[in-house]
């Protein structure tokens, strides 16, 4: 993956960051998924945190 165009994914419950992707640098919003967080053992909301 390119390290430009990396992102952090953070658990919004444990606040820990848990998935890294890649977005495209026309894409100007913060992303929101659903994820498997491997502390929690949970499907919880995981969002785009800062670089």
């Amino acid at each position: 993956m390119s390290q430009d165009n990396l992102i952090k994914f953070k658990c919004t419950k444990c606040k820990r960051i848990t998935h890294f992707s890649t977005k495209t640098k026309m894409v100007t919003k913060v992303l929101e998924m659903k994820k498997f967080c491997k502390f929690c053992r949970l499907h919880t909301m995981h969002k785009e945190s800062k670089k």
